[in-house]
């Protein structure tokens, strides 16, 4: 670092980043599990491309990370609330799944049924 415009630079990105991490004023929020047992099984690739796909659509949705969800057979664990709280759970997700869900859920509305984990219960 070599100036303090070049320091209030780095300030106002990070800024960005973490408002992007917030909750107030979000139609949807994200939770990704990202305990070891997640991270193992691919949660990080997952949790950026969430990041990145609600960024490139300028998404009211915020993505943040958890510890552990409880299912560690079925991680990558998603959990998406919507504004009254309600949540879906979405497991085995991988970047292509996490794709989908931006489409399909968070732009749409639309509950992918086959991905969540009421799908694998049966």
């Amino acid at each position: 670092m070599k100036s303090l415009d070049e320091l209030k630079k780095i300030r106002y990105q990070a800024k960005e980043r973490m408002a992007m991490r917030g909750q107030d004023g979000q139609d949807y929020r994200v939770v990704v599990g990202m305990a070891t047992c997640g991270i193992a099984a691919g949660a990080r690739p997952v949790l950026n491309t969430f990041v990145e796909e609600v960024a490139k659509a300028h998404l009211p949705v915020a993505v943040m990370q958890t510890g552990c969800i409880g299912m560690c057979a079925l991680e990558p664990i998603v959990e998406i609330f919507d504004k009254d709280n309600q949540k879906t759970t979405y497991v085995l997700v991988d970047e292509k799944k996490a794709k989908d869900i931006v489409l399909r859920h968070l732009i749409h509305g639309e509950v992918i049924d086959e991905y969540t984990v009421g799908h694998y219960s049966k």
